[in-house]
């Protein structure tokens, strides 16, 4: 189906769709979906002056979809998750308990850590956000520190341990696609990773000591205390729902089935422990937990959750992905892909444009996998000719696909966030540190040669022999 695609028209929508989504959000302060439908539209048109029927685009849009869908379903178990957590007071223990036992001045490095850890043990920094990020941003707020700082912390230790663990689905699709040994993969990427980690701890730690000040005996949190306790039924028993869903994703459960375990277990919760009906459990599944206690701030955490509030989410990953589907199998991206390599010259700039393309990828396509599945394919030639290692390709698709696509407000990790946690990608952008500090250290390493690996003579001859073998199996 894929044609010969020109680098100026390739390009095209995606120059248009970035304008106008400038422009819709900035001037006319509204949502991404029209910019995207837009881009959608232009793309089209793109592929059907270059020969393709309006069949051949549907199928493109459709395989798009196909793609989203698991990211779709997760987005929707996690608003059934939020609203039956909310209901069930486990969120409400969480955050109570937190409050008495973080220090303010600690809270940013300490939340940090504990996503650090739960990520690394689940392999996913969707679920650690969705559950142990939402009682974060609870308790952070409570505290007087601001969102887009909270968040930031948060997704920089789901995102270490997202990329670090063997257990997570992306640092397995990089090291599969570039055929790289699962653990080298991993222990190649602590060279770039791990430096990053150290700088997001040391500078969460400084901006922390700004609220070292801050009173956990005053009014406010009392304030806060009380009403939780009046409200809910607190109990460090329903600290162990989170704490079995983690070991169930930590024994290899897959997410969909421990989330709908999570789900079950807070409606539980919210008719048995909490004492609310079946039809009010249900209505914080279907609508989101509501709550009227007299406390803004306790309102305003609570009411939240249900599948209704993701729908938000999930129309626009439909649309994102309408879009990225057509720029992927037309060939649009891999003519846009083709013109940046043309410039990679040298090791450094090879790594830099690899990075480069994982952004863009994310960018026009709207998820992070395909901005790690397009790029392997279109880098690895390249690569090889020029006697690197697979590991530092499986290592820049990382630093530059699974990282970056935060960064993106209509990718579908910005989305899941924005409707996860409740703040924007320009609040939480310039705190998600380890995210935008990997791909920088990744490209200096790069140019400076710093912990790139060259191949063997051995590894050369094996992968000449591999590729003899499978061109015979191919012949014949």
């Amino acid at each position: 189906m894929e044609k010969k695609m020109s680098f100026g028209w390739a390009i095209l929508p995606l120059l248009l769709m970035v304008i106008v989504m400038v422009f819709t959000i900035v001037v006319l302060e509204q949502g991404p979906h029209m910019p995207l439908i837009f881009g959608t539209v232009v793309a089209g048109l793109v592929a059907l002056k270059h020969g393709f029927t309006w069949k051949d685009i549907e199928e493109m849009m459709y395989k798009g979809i196909r793609l989203a869908l698991p990211a779709v379903i997760i987005i929707m178990l996690v608003g059934l998750v939020i609203g039956s957590w909310m209901g069930g007071g486990i969120v409400a223990t969480m955050i109570y308990y937190g409050l008495q036992i973080i220090s303010p001045a600690w809270f940013l490095v300490t939340i940090l850590f504990i996503c650090s850890i739960v990520s690394l043990a689940i392999g996913s920094s969707w679920s650690t956000m969705a559950t142990i990020g939402v009682a974060g941003m609870g308790i952070g707020l409570s505290m007087g520190i601001p969102a887009g700082m909270i968040a930031g912390a948060v997704i920089s230790g789901a995102y270490f341990g997202d990329k670090m663990s063997p257990l997570s689905d992306t640092t397995n699709l990089a090291a599969g696609l570039t055929g790289t040994n699962l653990f080298a993969h991993i222990k190649h990427m602590l060279w770039t990773t791990v430096p990053a980690y150290i700088i997001a701890t040391i500078a969460f730690g400084v901006i922390g000591r700004q609220f070292a000040a801050t009173n956990m005996e005053s009014a406010e949190i009392q304030g806060m205390l009380s009403t939780i306790r009046d409200n809910f039924i607190v109990s460090p028993w329903l600290l162990l729902v989170p704490l079995f869903i983690i070991v169930l994703v930590a024994v290899k459960v897959p997410a969909m089935p421990a989330l709908i375990v999570g789900i079950v277990l807070g409606m539980l919760s919210h008719v048995f422990v909490q004492g609310g009906s079946i039809t009010e459990a249900v209505g914080a599944l279907q609508s989101g937990f509501a709550i009227a206690t007299g406390n803004d701030m306790v309102d305003a955490l609570f009411n939240s959750g249900g599948i209704d509030n993701m729908m938000y989410t999930v129309s626009m990953t439909i649309i994102a992905m309408t879009f990225g589907g057509i720029l992927e199998y037309s060939g649009m991206l891999k003519a846009i892909i083709q013109e940046i390599l043309r410039f990679a010259k040298s090791t450094g700039s090879l790594v830099a444009a690899t990075i480069a393309s994982c952004f863009a990828t994310n960018a026009s396509c709207s998820e992070q996998y395909i901005s790690i599945v397009v790029p392997a394919r279109m880098f690895a030639t390249a690569y090889r000719e020029r006697g690197l290692h697979s590991k530092n390709l499986s290592r820049s698709l990382e630093d530059g696909g699974t990282l970056t696509s935060v960064f993106i407000p209509w990718n579908t990790c910005g989305v899941f966030i924005m409707s996860t946690l409740g703040v924007s990608v320009a609040q939480y952008a310039p705190y998600a540190i380890l995210n935008f500090t990997v791909p920088i250290i990744s490209i200096i390493f790069a140019f400076t040669g710093f912990t790139i690996i060259k191949l063997t003579e051995q590894e050369k001859v094996a992968l000449a022999a591999e590729d003899k073998r499978l061109n015979e199996e191919s012949l014949a």
